[in-house]
């Protein structure tokens, strides 16, 4: 019997522990899982972050003092729902968490370890500030499966810079480091490189669309080497002009250039272009379809409109050279007043905007007091003559010209959706030692003298540039390149012979405007 209790006894005892030990098991179980419990837990022990968002971008280790002196621990494995986060001495989260109720949180930036398999990261992280990766000190590619990303990892088991993303097409690709060495083609800046293949067509040639005045081969000029040239934009792939090619681009499809004198000479390059400089009976004179036919007495139309039938491609020039509607005052009387409505797009615009495709402006060298007398234009608003005293100062009046005109213009696109809309900026002048009425000259013949390269952001033409933004309407900004070609002008020689005055305005062709036709070409 003694020893029978004595058996019956030591069995209690090893049930009660048996069932303090299950007790204790279950207490702790839900300790662990206890919400509350992480604010009772000491600095050293792991910090659980409910996973209630997806985690769509890594975490990146920024401003954390723990991390710039190297003090990050390993990253804990993330587990079916929640994510470890080692905490730094100082109970701060070593990446860099998000609080999960603000509406930032998205957990755009995670920061994942060898060991974490579950669940995929969408796109790759950059650890910014850390000592080990600043030293370069990096692991072997940790791989992540199904549609996730393989991370580089260092030494403190931190994710390195530059993941690599997978080939899933869910892949996200919202990092900082792909932005910062993303290469956006600018066509306005890049540089002028030689090319033995220009010009692209004949200077002796092209007598059926280019003027004689421009053409430079037919004048006395003796140098000629400003036509070997070519601009290479900064980071854009842009092909070589090919006027088949362009034609079968610009099928059944009409492009339109209306503004000054330095318009038409953009108008008659790209017809040279078109056609390589031949000869081209085959190309029809549609002018009168747009009313564009010279009325009698006057030296020229105030346009031109060509057809390539074949590809039934129209190419067009309207005269504008404020891009204001200039109407007369007294029609009757050819001495009379023009109304010159700064508020409201030329009449032709109007008319036939609905048959563009592409729509070229530009403005800018008649806008000066001289040209406003001369052609007794009067400045009107709202449809009667202008007494703001501030818009009738010649730089106001052309700005308040160029927005009222885009202005119209973008809200026009909308009905247009086909209609690509491009506004030019300013062609430079390169009148030295005196303006085109007191002696300047352009005799410089060397080119690229004052360098090849435009490396600025922005356009030298602020005025374009202010005018377009938050608008559909796109900028062909040549001003900066045109303005390294002070060589390419007229200079002093004419069809004539040599004169006392220079012609530093306009432009040889070949030459600059094929350029700028390039660009355009290559942004339709």
């Amino acid at each position: 019997m003694k020893g029978g209790n004595s058996y019956s006894f030591r069995g209690k005892h090893v049930s009660l522990a048996l069932v303090a030990i299950v007790l204790f098991s279950a207490l702790m179980w839900t300790w662990e899982r206890n919400p509350i419990a992480t604010t009772l837990r000491s600095a050293q022990e792991w910090y659980y972050l409910p996973s209630e968002f997806p985690v769509e971008a890594p975490i990146e280790s920024v401003g954390n003092p723990s991390l710039e002196k190297g003090a990050t621990k390993s990253i804990a494995p993330i587990t079916e729902n929640r994510t470890k986060l080692q905490l730094d001495t100082e109970g701060v989260a070593a990446v860099n968490s998000i609080p999960a109720k603000s509406p930032e949180t998205r957990y755009n930036q995670h920061v994942t370890s060898s060991r974490s398999k579950e669940f995929p990261v969408e796109a790759p992280t950059e650890s910014v500030g850390t000592t080990s990766l600043e030293k370069g000190v990096t692991k072997s590619i940790a791989p992540i499966t199904e549609n996730g990303t393989k991370l580089q990892l260092d030494t403190e088991g931190v994710a390195a810079v530059n993941s690599i993303p997978a080939e899933s097409p869910k892949t996200k690709y919202n990092q900082i480091v792909a932005s910062s060495r993303s290469k956006v083609c600018n066509y306005a800046k890049g540089k002028w490189v030689a090319d033995s293949r220009r010009p692209l067509y004949s200077g002796f040639g092209c007598k059926q669309w280019l003027s004689s005045m421009w053409s430079c081969r037919m004048t006395q000029r003796p140098v000629f080497s400003f036509e070997g040239y070519r601009w290479q934009p900064e980071n854009c792939e842009m092909q070589d002009f090919d006027r088949t090619a362009f034609l079968r681009k610009m099928q059944d499809k009409t492009i339109a250039f209306i503004g000054d004198s330095l318009g038409r000479q953009q108008f008659q390059s790209l017809m040279c272009m078109a056609t390589g400089g031949e000869e081209s009976p085959e190309v029809q004179n549609v002018g009168w379809e747009y009313g564009l036919v010279k009325p009698r007495g006057a030296i020229r139309p105030d346009g031109w409109a060509y057809r390539f039938p074949e590809t039934n491609t129209t190419i067009l020039y309207y005269w504008s050279a404020s891009l204001s509607d200039l109407v007369p005052l007294n029609i009757s009387d050819k001495q009379s007043d023009v109304a010159m409505h700064l508020d409201r797009p030329p009449a032709f615009m109007r008319r036939f905007l609905h048959r563009f495709d592409v729509l070229v402006l530009n403005t800018g060298h008649h806008w000066n007091r001289g040209k406003l007398t001369a052609n007794r234009w009067v400045m009107h608003v709202n449809g009667k003559p202008n007494e703001d005293k501030k818009i009738a100062e010649i730089a106001n009046a052309k700005n308040f010209t160029i927005h009222s005109i885009v202005r119209w213009l973008d809200m026009q696109l909308v009905s247009h959706p086909r209609l690509k809309a491009f506004f030019r900026t300013i062609s430079p002048r390169h009148f030295f030692n005196g303006d085109w009425n007191t002696g300047g000259s352009c005799d410089n013949t060397i080119p690229l003298s004052n360098g090849s390269e435009i490396m600025q952001e922005g356009s030298i033409d602020s005025t374009i540039e202010g005018a377009l933004k938050g608008t559909k309407i796109k900028i062909l900004d040549i001003t900066a390149l045109s303005q390294l070609r002070d060589e390419a002008h007229m200079s002093r020689y004419t069809v004539r012979g040599t004169l006392n005055s220079s012609d530093c305005l306009h432009w040889c062709l070949p030459g600059i405007p094929d350029t700028w036709n390039e660009l355009l070409v290559a942004q339709i």
